[in-house]
């Protein structure tokens, strides 16, 4: 994304978003990693769930994260 990343509005959106609820993070870093989520079955279940970072400040739906970890069956013993 480099530099055309800091030009998305939602990137803006996203940085007063967290600014306004306080967010104070160290701002160290290159600072052009986008991050990921993803939520891993047991076994052979394997991916239930894979956010990835389309622009910074991307956020993944917790209720998801949620709904994915609760279909994680034990592994057999």
């Amino acid at each position: 994304m480099m530099m055309s990343g800091f030009f998305r509005f939602g990137v803006w959106q996203n940085f007063f978003r967290a600014w306004k609820r306080g967010y104070s993070g160290n701002l160290e870093g290159e600072g052009f990693t986008l991050g990921g989520v993803y939520v891993i079955g047991a076994e052979r279940q394997g991916v239930l769930l894979e956010h990835r970072e389309k622009e910074f400040g991307d956020k993944v739906s917790l209720p998801a994260v949620l709904e994915a970890a609760e279909k994680i069956k034990p592994q057999a013993s």
